[in-house]
């Protein structure tokens, strides 16, 4: 791993002429989405608080692809039936995460990194667990192109702190190619038996690592995640 000065500074200018080439070489892509999903569902942008860096919260932005769909005792219907059929085509492709490139512009995020998970578990995780937010979280990463929503909680923190000890300027870049590729196979949208990824319902074993960062997000900003 290159210095962890040098690294984060070169990591930040990398991040911000890339995802502000990326966002202009996208926004064609971007507008034509948001313009389908405002015809079919009537809404575009969905925002969440998430745990950033030192698990210091910000608002991450993403194309909206989940209904409000509720049951008759007003308790959300499971992801997979709360998914608009514009909205899975959006998700299949991708394209609900262009919006997060205005996060990294933000430096909110970076374009590689651990992905956000919801601030509800940062209470949950082991001291181990707790580690992936040493580093801004990231639009791809190591756990990305190794499976995504297709691997289970344990694997999915092992690849997260794999990718926190041994982070370089070049594993960044061979994450972001084969992110390109996994994106054009498809690979890792959902796992086996949920549309995302179910609740990570933590380990009641260790005391909360990241407690005092906890701060809860409006109900209402609650319902999509992935």
């Amino acid at each position: 791993m290159s210095s962890p000065g040098a690294y984060a500074a070169g990591k930040r200018s990398i991040d911000l002429s890339l995802a502000i080439a990326a966002g202009l070489a996208c926004a064609p892509i971007a507008a034509l989405a948001a313009a389908m999903l405002w015809c079919m569902q009537r809404r575009v942008l969905f925002r969440q608080l998430r745990p950033g860096l030192h698990g210091k919260p910000f608002w991450l932005y993403k194309f909206c692809t989940m209904s409000e769909e509720r049951n008759d005792r007003g308790e959300l219907l499971p992801d997979g039936q709360r998914i608009t059929p514009i909205g899975r085509v959006v998700r299949s492709l991708s394209i609900d995460e262009l919006p997060q490139l205005w996060n990294v512009i933000k430096g909110d995020m970076s374009l590689v990194g651990p992905r956000p998970l919801l601030m509800e578990y940062l209470p949950r995780y082991s001291p181990q667990q707790a580690r992936r937010h040493e580093v801004r979280p990231g639009i791809t990463g190591w756990t990305q192109i190794n499976g995504r929503n297709s691997l289970s909680w344990d694997r999915k923190f092992e690849l997260d702190i794999w990718y926190i000890e041994h982070r370089s300027f070049l594993l960044d870049l061979k994450i972001l190619a084969l992110t390109a590729w996994c994106v054009a196979q498809r690979q890792g949208i959902s796992s086996q038996k949920h549309a995302t990824m179910p609740e990570f319902l933590g380990n009641p074993q260790y005391p909360s690592a990241c407690g005092n960062a906890l701060i809860e997000a409006p109900p209402s900003q609650l319902p999509e995640n992935r």
